[in-house]
């Protein structure tokens, strides 16, 4: 028999049931939200360094991954309504914890934890929307809801944020959030039966040295990636011990994993050419669609916009994408187009909003100079993952159970670290190569930097600066500019990078499928003849 999860009252009200389930996972997935939205107050606060933030963030990725394999084994055996309601009692507790925590080293231990909270939240609310759907459109309708909401809840709390820093002390967002998460529990109990009549499966054999093993080797990674420009990698015992770690518990779990009956992740699955590639495709378009990200450090870091603005601009996005996420998902259902038809057009639309960005990024663009572009790389994401996470999900092989489920967010946290930290160094090479390039004609032969010192002098000076003080600070203004300009050209490079990749990734979704299926057809013409 079937379980029922819902009450009477809401059971046969569709769109109530919708929309309280899509605030659960809202408010769950928020936690991340506004640490990322409020990192800087938290670096001011902690006294801590950009890294540490960095590694918070992940620390929490490193949650989410660990127990995702083991929360479809707890939800067999514990009432969903029950067990949703003490995971969101205790993301109440740990944003309390946040809240009045002083020390960097306990908020690592902290994030963790919410991730773990959050892995379990995410998981029940999955469990609740796959009861509403049919069977075969499950995995369809469950990554169509979830990809939206996960980005979604930065642009919300982006706004959000924006609107506390504004007018209170940044800590007071965590008094909102938790106000929220309340709402949410008492919705939670409103809505959702005690007792669904499920059949309850035994809690045994499950892998917890497995879950250390996965734990310590995401958290090892991240530390190793994150840190290592900083301690200058492998000359610092730290990054040293971390790559130790990382290079001892990745092989033991992947052994372990051989060995145990019942798997976290079956080995058995990266045998499937298909699968692979798909998990290919989805870090390439994870890496890529993060140059986004670019966008909101520009209109914020050069154009001085406020979060609030910046979020406008996210909302733009989100809406792009939320349509052609209905779209992709409608015409999946329908079976109108094959999954190269979303790819080719997916990875042209987001080559095409990076080719865009490196042509008109300057330092002084308008909204609708970014608005435009903007809604071209939401309708790309749109028009992607759907068809990508449905292809992981059929190129799995049936006995692999969730573990394509779990390669693609162990696929999206790898990702993240390579945001946070290739990204960084990439973007550390291209800063200081241009700059070296600029102090080639910083010199006093050069016309127009003599020019532009002058300028600068006179208008200090007429502002009441003394002639001494007018050179300190022109000087000054020069080195603001030369390092803007430095800044711009990186993001530009780092756009023409990624469009280079978006631009092959293209053509060998076009390229391969068709050179496969010629190869196909000269065999069967071959064994035809003989």
């Amino acid at each position: 028999m079937k379980p029922v999860y819902f009450k009477p009252w809401i059971k046969d009200w569709e769109w109530g049931v919708r929309i309280a389930l899509f605030l659960i996972l809202l408010s769950s997935l928020m936690q991340l939200g506004l640490f990322a939205m409020t990192q800087q107050y938290i670096v001011a606060y902690l006294g801590s360094q950009p890294e540490d933030v960095w590694f918070c963030l992940m620390s929490t990725y490193a949650g989410i991954i660990s127990i995702l394999p083991v929360q479809f084994r707890f939800l067999r055996y514990f009432e969903v309504r029950s067990y949703l309601a003490f995971n969101i009692m205790l993301a109440m507790l740990l944003n309390c914890l946040c809240l009045f925590c002083q020390d960097i080293t306990l908020l690592f231990l902290i994030r963790f934890l919410q991730g773990l909270v959050l892995g379990s939240l995410i998981v029940s609310v999955l469990i609740l929307i796959f009861s509403r759907v049919p069977v075969e459109r499950a995995p369809l309708i469950g990554a169509a809801v979830l990809y939206p909401t996960i980005l979604s809840n930065i642009v919300v709390a982006g706004l959000f944020a924006g609107f506390v820093v504004e007018s209170a002390n940044w800590e007071v967002i965590y008094y909102y959030l938790i106000g929220i998460q309340l709402l949410m529990l008492i919705m939670t109990l409103l809505m959702l039966r005690r007792h669904t009549g499920h059949r309850r499966f035994p809690l045994y054999q499950i892998d917890w040295a497995g879950f250390i093993l996965l734990a310590c080797s995401a958290l090892s990674l991240a530390y190793t990636f994150i840190y290592g420009s900083k301690f200058y990698w492998f000359a610092d015992p730290r990054i040293r011990v971390s790559a130790t770690i990382a290079g001892i518990s990745i092989p033991l779990f992947l052994y372990r994993q051989h060995i145990v009956k019942r798997k976290l992740i079956h080995p058995g699955v990266f045998k499937s050419v298909h699968f692979v590639t798909a998990l290919c495709l989805l870090a390439v378009y994870y890496g890529t669609k993060d140059s986004i990200n670019l966008v909101y450090n520009y209109a914020s870091g050069v154009l001085r916009w406020s979060p609030f603005q910046v979020g406008l601009l996210g909302v733009c996005n989100i809406a792009a994408m939320a349509c052609l996420t209905v779209f992709s998902a409608r015409a999946m259902i329908a079976g109108k187009y094959p999954v190269r038809f979303f790819l080719v057009t997916g990875f042209s639309l987001l080559a095409m909003f990076n080719i865009w960005m490196w042509l008109v990024l300057t330092p002084d663009l308008s909204y609708t100079d970014l608005l435009l572009p903007v809604l071209l790389q939401g309708a790309a994401s749109g028009i992607l993952f759907v068809p990508i996470m449905i292809y992981i999900l059929k190129a799995a092989p049936g006995f692999s159970g969730t573990s394509g489920i779990v390669l693609a967010a162990c696929t999206r946290f790898f990702v993240t670290l390579n945001s946070l930290a290739g990204l960084y160094n990439l973007q550390l090479y291209f800063n200081q190569y241009f700059k070296e390039g600029f102090l080639g004609y910083m010199t006093i032969e050069n016309q127009n930097v003599t020019g532009r010192l002058n300028a600068y002098r006179s208008l200090y000076v007429a502002k009441g600066f003394s002639a001494e003080q007018g050179s300190g600070l022109a000087n000054g203004a020069i080195w603001q500019n030369l390092l803007q300009q430095s800044q711009l050209l990186t993001n530009r490079a780092v756009f023409m990078t990624f469009a280079i990749i978006l631009m092959v990734t293209m053509v060998l979704c076009l390229v391969v499928p068709a050179v496969r299926e010629t190869l196909q057809h000269r065999r069967k013409r071959l064994l035809v003849k003989q």
